[in-house]
């Protein structure tokens, strides 16, 4: 099945959103889950990289890589086949979607493909989306115990206060980002607004979509952070064991004769993990959800470069602090 070829890996899916949207740009959500699932690959190469390995325990980041892991497979296993269905119904010329209950999908997700045949309204489409995914990773993944137990409630100070993981990057350009911080991980309302956030900043804004895609496009997605800085990030690790760690950030620029930062590519970090079958049932309880799907046309700009870059410095000298403190003991 075409779903489960594509749903390997991170960067397996991340490569298949791309593709779908080349050739349905009228499908946002393709572009920008994308986007998105290239951040998720970034949290996952982190946890292999520079700064965590210091700062955190192995079985605690083979716990949070599960969860990340888990999160991507879910959603890619719930959207493509959503994808599938409407290339299908393309290339029939009738819609298909009444078939959406034999794969799982949601009811709500059936009755926004059937309006969206009729009305290619896309940006309810897209925001339909979001609100069916953060729907769908509910209960199978943020109220799920093993989680709550091993990493939302033990990580959570690390996760919002510390760490990047709370950033999402849309690299452009050069050197350019912009994104969105999200700050209440454990908050269904907060997820599926940094949702509607992130579309505004990647789509609302034509000339930066444009460049933003054609990144993408020049980029192929490893994992690394040297995807988007390699004047700042090296998938090899330049570091020389046994000499004593020192501070080489300073905003977002390496000091002098500073070696880069180890950021993995994913294939050389984690293997590929087999997973379980998606836990049945309908998300769609409450349909107040629907309230999501209106326009709010908040101008939002997307800036993100100082914040990322306190983040990156923030972690460095943690991961400076923490060596000192384990010399000390």
């Amino acid at each position: 099945m075409e779903t489960q070829e594509h749903n390997l890996n991170n960067v397996t899916r991340t490569k298949a959103y791309l593709e779908f949207y080349l050739h349905h740009p009228e499908i946002h959500w393709a572009f920008l889950g994308h986007m998105v699932s290239r951040n998720g690959g970034w949290n996952m190469t982190d946890l292999k990289g520079e700064f965590l390995t210091r700062l955190l325990p192995k079985k605690e980041r083979d716990t949070f890589f599960a969860f990340l892991e888990r999160g991507n497979w879910l959603i890619f296993q719930d959207v493509y086949p959503q994808f599938l269905l409407y290339r299908e119904s393309l290339k029939q010329n009738k819609p298909l979607f009444h078939l959406c209950s034999y794969l799982n999908i949601s009811t709500f997700m059936e009755t926004i493909w059937n309006h969206f045949w009729i009305n290619q309204e896309t940006y309810i489409l897209a925001i339909a989306l979001i609100i069916n995914e953060q729907g769908y990773l509910e209960k199978r993944v943020v109220q799920n115990p093993i989680y709550q137990k091993g990493v939302l409630t033990k990580l959570q100070f690390i996760l919002q206060d510390l760490l990047s993981f709370n950033h999402i990057l849309f690299p452009y350009g050069k050197r350019n980002i912009v994104g969105q911080t999200l700050h209440q991980f454990e908050s269904l309302n907060e997820r599926i607004l940094l949702g509607k956030r992130l579309y505004a900043v990647l789509f609302k804004d034509k000339e930066r979509l444009k460049q933003v895609l054609e990144w993408a496009k020049t980029h192929p997605h490893t994992g690394s952070r040297k995807d988007y800085w390699p004047q700042i990030f090296n998938n090899v690790n330049e570091g020389i064991p046994g000499f004593a760690y020192q501070t080489r950030l300073k905003s977002c620029q390496l000091r002098p004769q500073a070696r880069r930062i180890y950021s993995p590519a994913l294939e050389n970090a984690w293997k590929n993990v087999s997973q379980s079958e998606a836990e049945k049932g309908d998300w769609f309880e409450d349909h107040l959800v629907v309230e999501y799907l209106m326009d709010d046309s908040e101008k939002i700009d997307g800036e993100i470069r100082n914040e990322y870059c306190k983040t990156l410095e923030r972690l460095e000298l943690a991961a400076i602090a923490k060596k000192a403190i384990s010399i000390l003991d």
